[in-house]
């Protein structure tokens, strides 16, 4: 076999692989990339880009039926459901294609083959061996499906395989789990006229997320018809007499079944460590995940972890965060990128963000905090496009000013977070924030209006 050597080899060519491999080779760093499957990872090929294309589609369907009210007079409406999916291809297609792009200006090498780690320093890549001084694990994660019965049979799906079925003939559409994927599905699924029904095992929808935002969504969802089963245990999956799929579960130790044309499980998703033997290599591991410490190195020096692999936030921007803090690192530079500044999105409609503390969060450490929020309903941009009732709340240190976080359920909430991001990671205080002029009319005037209300209560 050939014999190559690298300062870097990347397994896995997702948002933090390919992240990682060309901010190392923009620091002069020789790096191959070793990917099995397509670049771009899940969130590019069945995450993140297919679903929020989806969305948008959906979304689009759902105001060309409200847009009557504007003097859009479009007669009678319809969805092609194939025509949604080629476009979705067409957009995977060019973003593929600009990732590899990239390898080639970057001279990153991109070899298409499953990637074994044989010992630190040495990669089998196909009939290849690859030397090299560090090797990065980037192998991402994949859906967990319950282990329950019934959990097998066609029709019962989760998010890596919706997107790959045909969507049309769909009536009834039952999603078990109201987290982050679940919620943007029913949304979707919603507004392509299709009845949604969510089973959550916990109290609330996206119970990570701040209470308010929940209590906002599970309010939107019942407006919009959306039925919702929450703190309710699946027990069984099967097929009933006329052929449709069920599901059997406990609600608050009441039995209930459901019944629906397909089955969407987004009960979360797993570190992905197929072809890395972690206990032969000695790699230490938690629950399935692969332990690092603060520079993302594995107990074995010189293979390092980050993104999914090693559990904790599952974005693909944090896992590109982490990326260029180990690029960093690795060219012996500091790196100005902080964790702290990672927001969390939801692209549901309205959409919701957050990034730093809650003030409840605030509190536990010991910071004395203040709130303030502000009703996107007296927001001119929100109102002009008829959206629906949301939020921007802002929090910050009693005295100081100092800005600690932001929590949104509203219009473009998932870009306005960005400017609360940089305010974070800057340390800003609210009166730096006030100084800036938010433009008339847009939804960013609401984040200007919460910064000077909560200034009034520092």
């Amino acid at each position: 076999m050939e014999k190559e050597t690298y300062g870097l080899v990347v397994i896995g060519a997702g948002p933090g692989g390919y992240t990682a491999a060309l901010s190392a080779a923009r620091a002069g760093i020789r790096t191959a990339v070793v990917e099995r499957s397509l670049t771009g990872g899940t969130c590019l090929n069945r995450g993140c880009i297919p679903t929020k294309t989806v969305l948008h589609g959906a979304e689009l369907f759902r105001r060309t039926e409200e847009a009557a009210d504007y003097g859009l007079l479009t007669g009678e409406t319809g969805m092609d459901l194939e025509r949604l999916a080629a476009k979705g291809g067409e957009i995977q297609e060019t973003l593929r294609s600009g990732i590899e792009g990239l390898f080639a200006r970057q001279k990153v090498e991109l070899i298409r083959a499953e990637g074994e780690i044989l010992e630190a320093g040495t990669v089998k890549a196909g009939d290849r061996i690859l030397k090299t001084e560090r090797i990065l694990i980037a192998s991402g994660s994949e859906p967990v499906m319950l282990p329950v019965p019934g959990s097998d049979l066609p029709g019962v799906v989760t998010s890596d395989g919706i997107l790959s079925r045909p969507l049309s003939g769909l009536g009834r559409v039952l999603i078990v789990g109201g987290g982050v994927i679940g919620t943007e599905f029913a949304c979707a699924f919603r507004d392509l006229g299709i009845q949604v029904v969510i089973v959550e095992a916990l109290d609330r929808l996206l119970a990570g997320m701040d209470r308010e935002i929940s209590q906002s969504l599970r309010q939107l969802f019942k407006k919009r018809g959306i039925e919702l089963h929450l703190s309710a245990r699946v027990e069984e999956f099967r097929r009933d007499a006329d052929g449709g799929l069920v599901c059997r579960f406990l609600e608050k130790e009441k039995e209930t079944e459901e019944r629906a044309d397909l089955i969407l499980v987004a009960a979360g998703r797993r570190p992905c460590l197929r072809g890395i033997d972690t206990e032969r290599l000695g790699i230490r591991t938690e629950r399935g995940r692969i332990l690092v410490d603060e520079n993302g190195e594995t107990s074995v020096p010189g293979i390092y972890a980050l993104g999914d692999a090693t559990g904790g936030i599952q974005l693909a921007h944090a896992a590109a965060a982490q990326a260029k803090r180990l690029a960093a690192h690795l060219a012996g530079k500091a790196s100005p990128v902080s964790m702290e500044t990672v927001p969390s999105c939801v692209y549901t409609d309205p959409e919701i963000a957050c990034v730093g503390l809650t003030e409840a969060q605030a509190r536990e450490r010991g910071i004395q905090a203040v709130s303030a929020k502000y009703p996107m309903l007296a927001n001119g941009k929100t109102v002009v496009e008829s959206g629906e009732r949301g939020f921007i709340r802002i929090v910050a240190e009693r005295g100081s000013g100092r800005f600690l976080g932001a929590q949104m359920f509203c219009g473009r909430a998932t870009d306005m977070i960005a400017l609360c991001s940089m305010a974070l990671g800057c340390g800003l205080t609210l009166e730096q924030m006030a100084c800036a002029v938010y433009p008339h009319p847009t939804y960013s005037e609401g984040l200007g209006e919460a910064v000077e209300l909560c200034l009034e209560k520092i």
